[in-house]
């Protein structure tokens, strides 16, 4: 699952890195890969920027993804940590044949094995050729969408390009699993305004939880903890726990239909 917006400051790598938390605490094993050349969601988690660690050889050639990964000190949480190299993989990948197909075919070795429950891919504030790759190699891609009407342009952007990576066959089984309003302030009437816009537009995708604007949430990165670690009584941490769930329910494959009264009938017969 990709977590993107093109825009930046929404909540993307805190949504990353705290619902990676709380669905490894709810017996997920889970993989956070850190896309972006900036590291947030490696430092939101404790670990160092280390030269080669990042992504950036197994992209651009036949180096195993899965060597990159690493443990983190919270149980069931694994990363593929990010580092400043991946800079020069926006230039380098575009002159690569399959150049958006380079992380989705990275990733079929690790998929394969079945180590993971969920890959989580944090993606870059941007719509470069590092987010079209995970969006190209993702099932499923969550929106964060601050509380602030200039947020609503990012939401339009994304479903776009969904529609065209489906349109252009580049990942037709990609789907928007749902828009998460995050920095939601109850105590005015923007944010209830923008969150009733976006749910009358995009209707049941957009998630119940809404992720309030705290400063627990945005003193943990500093401590290289997710919420549930450093503050486990917060509103912050309250509200990823229940998103955690809402994400496992969407994921839930569906219940096999019920047979009609006629086929019950003839069974009973």
């Amino acid at each position: 699952m990709a977590v993107g917006n093109q825009k930046g400051g929404v909540g993307k790598t805190t949504t990353v890195v705290n619902l990676a938390a709380c669905l490894a605490a709810a017996g997920q094993r889970m993989l956070l890969i850190d896309c972006d050349p900036q590291a947030n969601a490696t430092s939101g988690l404790g670990l160092e920027k280390s030269p080669g660690a990042s992504l950036y050889h197994s992209l651009l050639g036949p180096s195993p993804l899965a060597d990159k990964i690493k443990p983190t000190a919270f149980e069931r949480l694994s990363i593929i940590p990010s580092e400043v190299d991946l800079c020069g993989a926006e230039i380098e990948l575009s002159r690569l044949d399959r150049h958006l197909d380079r992380l989705r075919l990275a990733l079929e070795p690790i998929r394969q094995s079945l180590q993971f429950d969920l890959i989580l891919i944090d993606c870059p504030p941007s719509l470069g050729i590092l987010t079209l790759n995970a969006l190209v190699a993702a099932d499923f891609l969550l929106v964060p969408l601050q509380c602030e009407y200039y947020a609503l342009e990012g939401i339009s952007m994304m479903t776009r390009l969904v529609q065209q990576l489906h349109d252009n066959n580049a990942n037709p089984r990609l789907q928007l699993l749902g828009v998460l309003m995050t920095m939601f302030d109850a105590r005015t009437r923007l944010s209830q305004q923008v969150v009733g816009e976006v749910r009358q537009y995009f209707e049941r995708l957009v998630f119940d939880t809404l992720i309030p604007r705290t400063t627990r949430l945005a003193e943990a990165p500093s401590f290289g903890k997710p919420i549930i670690h450093y503050d486990p009584y917060s509103a912050g941490a309250a509200a990823y726990e229940v998103l955690a769930q809402e994400v496992l329910q969407r994921l839930a494959p569906p219940p096999p239909p019920l047979p009609n009264p006629e086929e019950r009938a003839a069974k009973s017969v």
